[in-house]
């Protein structure tokens, strides 16, 4: 189908061909095809690609919150520990599968092939 979004299905971890059946097999486990249409998704190769967007994105996030609550309120150390470390898994967590689905989505709709491959 030509008319999948590849964000929209990437975040919603559908299929990048139909936007219907599954993209992950588990959390972090591509399935190795699509349960709607039969598209073969085993080549798909993300690498440590989301991995960087979400320290990125996650760690600019937490940041800035500590560092407002830390001039704001003025904590003790123990205080960022414990708010902080548990916020920061929570939200590279969050953020991994939808952007390894964006990921896997826009490698197939670009048709990207790995170096070397013909």
């Amino acid at each position: 189908m030509a008319g999948v979004n590849p964000i929209l299905a990437g975040l919603a971890c559908r299929c990048p061909n139909c936007g219907e059946g599954p993209l992950f097999d588990g959390f972090l486990r591509i399935a190795p095809r699509c349960e709607a249409c039969g598209f073969d998704l085993k080549k798909a190769d993300t690498g440590d690609g989301p991995s960087v967007f979400v320290i990125l994105i996650g760690g600019f996030f937490v940041c800035f919150l500590a560092l407002f609550t830390e001039v704001t309120f003025h904590p003790p150390v123990w205080v960022h520990l414990v708010l902080w470390l548990p916020l920061s898994v929570v939200v590279c967590l969050g953020l991994l599968r939808p952007f390894k689905g964006v990921l896997i989505a826009l490698q197939f709709h670009h048709k990207a092939q790995q170096a070397g491959d013909d």
